[in-house]
This record gives structure tokens, sequence and C-alpha cells, in this order.
């Protein structure tokens, strides 16, 4: 039986919230894209429970999706804003609060379910003669010739492409194929994620505490409950997962301090365990990393799916600004050096804040309270905090930047 092989400017694996980003960044382009996807997300109704995966979509993140068309499919379905957040320290007096009103911004961000934004973007792709996807399927086989790369499927098909992405999460198939290296560390840490019916309402607020074995954050969803990740040693979070739902319940609302009183409903609880890790390098001849595939990072800033975003709107850029063969190291390379500085400066970052908060050496707690305190007296360094939170400072790549009528 003859193989079929399909022809592509880029082949694209992963069709979750970044790979779907690039393909339709691509697609609208006019690239020719293929997506593969090996498992596709369900259907999505109104009726539907929150799923207990959900992101902080920053500012930067909100402009890519508006001009995927995503956007407005994602506030029609459910995207609640935040405006003010509220993080303290367990063991100091530190207490700090940001909010929008002091940026001159509505909002600081939107909490929102992961399959909400995967969906509304496979929606746009659907609407685009450009991009193909091919789906339920895996990626067998990577083969990188000197002019293209062919990739071979789970259903005996293949695609040719001058450039293949992999955009297949921290367990990349692509990266495994491509040879390329990735560095990581465990954390030590079990991430469980539920959603919560709080005593108190969460004033469109995200808090966050940080406890002696990791942080706790509520973040605020649209029907008045929260979304919470708790973040714990491995040995603490197995004992979290095994108590009884009172119980849980219970521990919860003393570990945020009883801020947003009872803990009063708790849906089903997941844990995830936490590591951080690199790829080295990103690219090579013909294939590219980007989000998780690419970098992976400690989840108590919430900025893991942002950065993939802006690695998607960059490599996107990247590859419409140039007439040349996308697949080539002169393009590639251009791509590298926009986004590894940042996302590991990104990393370093967040493993350094984990350190700091989770380390009860002697004087290490004052120290810590007294400078959360300094920052929240020091206005302009709080504005400039909040403005990279919220993805408005510092370079950005031209996809993410305010539409026109918007940076008026």
């Amino acid at each position: 039986m003859e193989t079929k092989l399909r022809e592509f400017d880029v082949v694209v694996v992963g069709g979750g919230m970044v790979g779907a980003a690039l393909a339709a960044a691509l697609g609208l382009a006019g690239r020719s894209v293929a997506v593969v996807e090996a498992r596709l997300p369900s259907a999505w109704a109104p009726e539907d429970d929150y799923d207990l995966r959900v992101s902080a979509i920053n500012r930067a993140s909100q402009h890519l999706l508006e001009r995927l068309g995503a956007w407005p499919a994602i506030l029609g379905r459910r995207a609640n804003a935040y405006r003010r957040m509220r993080v303290w320290d367990a063991s100091s007096v530190g207490d700090i609060e940001f909010d929008a009103v002091d940026l001159g911004e509505s909002d600081l961000g939107h909490i929102i379910e992961n399959r909400v934004v995967q969906v509304s973007l496979l929606e746009c792709l659907e609407r685009l003669d450009t991009v193909q996807m091919f789906a339920p399927l895996g990626v067998e086989s990577l083969e990188v010739g000197p002019q293209t790369a062919r990739v071979g499927l789970s259903d005996g098909s293949e695609l040719l492409a001058c450039l293949v992405v992999g955009a297949d999460g921290a367990r990349s198939r692509v990266r495994e194929l491509a040879g390329i290296q990735r560095s990581e560390r465990s954390y030590g840490q079990t991430a469980i994620v539920a959603t919560v019916t709080t005593e108190a309402p969460h004033e469109s607020t995200a808090w966050q505490r940080f406890l002696p074995t990791g942080p706790l954050a509520f973040l605020p969803l649209g029907d008045g409950r929260s979304s919470i990740v708790w973040s714990a040693t491995s040995a603490e979070a197995e004992r979290l997962l095994a108590l009884g739902d009172a119980e849980f319940r219970r521990e919860l609302a003393n570990a945020v301090d009883l801020r947003l009183g009872d803990i009063t409903a708790c849906s089903a609880r997941a844990g995830f365990p936490l590591v951080g890790g690199q790829s080295y390098p990103y690219v090579q001849p013909r294939v590219a990393l980007i989000g998780d595939a690419a970098h992976s990072i400690h989840p108590l800033a919430g900025q893991g799916v942002n950065l993939g975003f802006m690695d998607a709107a960059e490599l996107a850029g990247v590859l419409g600004a140039t007439g040349r063969d996308p697949g080539s190291m002169a393009v590639l390379r251009r791509y590298e050096r926009a986004r590894r500085g940042e996302n590991e400066a990104v990393m370093r970052l967040m493993e350094g804040f984990r350190l700091l908060f989770g380390s009860q050496l002697p004087l290490l707690p004052w120290v810590r309270g007294r400078g959360m305190r300094l920052v929240g007296a020091l206005e302009p360094l709080k504005r400039r905090l909040m403005s990279h939170a919220l993805g408005t400072a510092g370079r950005r790549p031209e996809l993410a930047a305010p539409p026109v009528d918007q940076a008026r």
C-alpha cells in the first residue's frame, strides 16, 4: 500500500493552547500548516462544570488571542477578569496588594480554563483554509533532510515540511526524536488543584499566601468560586490528597488564613508533580521547540502559558518577516535569541522566589516581611512589577502588542 505524503510549509506537533496559537498565526499569514494532535479536547458546553486546569492570561497573551480572532469566543464562554492581587507570607509580616487601578488598567488579567482557550483557538483553525488538522494522531518518526523534514504519523501517513515545530509539552516527542537535550530539576513539590466555594466573596482578587511548604493561590472564577493551586512538598501533598473532604476544606481554609472564610464546598482534587526544565537548544535545522517543549517553570506566578504564547508570537513574527527558508538556522536562531534569555530569567526568578519563601533560616522571614512592606510602599517599583506581570513592560513580539486602535 502506497504511503500518503502531504506537503506543508510548517508542521506543528501539538494542538494545545500554544501550538494552536502558532498554527493560527502562521495560517493567517498565508503559510500552509499541518497540526498534529494526539488528543482533542471534549466539546465545551455552558452547563459543564469548571475544569481543574486554569491559566492566568496576561495582557500580552490577550492581545495575541485578539489578533488571532479567538478572544471573542473565549469571552463568550468563560473568562473572569481579576482586578487585584493580595500576596502575604505566613512566616512574617510581609503583605502586599496590587490593584489594576494603580496602572490605569481595567484588570490584571483573566482566569480562564485551559480547555476554553484551546477550543476557541481550534475553532479559529477550522476557519482557515491554510491549516489542516491531523487528529487524533501521534508522531512515530522524524527524518530531517537538507531541504525538508519528514514526519511519520501513527496512521501510516507522512507529512513533509520545511519546518517542524514541537509544541507537544514537557514530554515532547519531537524533542526526543530530534535528539535535543533537556535539563530538568524536580522541585520536590506537587501542585494540588481543585475548584472551591468560599464563605466570603473572592472580590475579583487573586489571593496568594506563601507557606513554609510552598505557595497557595486562590484564583477567582466567574461564578463566584475559586480555582486553587496549592504547591506543597511531595510528602505534604500526598497527605493532603488523602484527607477526607471536610478535613481538607478545614485545612485549606486555615492555610489561606481564613481570608475567604470557611471553604463550604470542594470539587474532586488532583495533584501534579512540579518539574522545571530547559531544552538545549530550542532550535536545530528544520526543528524548533516552543512552550513546555522548550521550557517549563514553577507555577507560583502563573507565567508558564504566557511565556509559551510569547514563543508562538515570536516564532510566527520571525517567520513572517522573512522570505527565506523557514527551517534554516539563520531564521530559527533569531527566534531562539529573542526567547531563551527571557524564559531562563523568569525560570530563575521563580526558583529564587520559591527558595526565598520556602526557607526558614534565622532572620530570613524578618527580611522577607520587611522587603514586601518596602515594595508595597514604593509605588514606582510596585507599578513596574505589576507591568511586568501584566505583560505590558519590556519588549514584546509584534503579535502580542496592543492592536493599533488600543495603542493610541
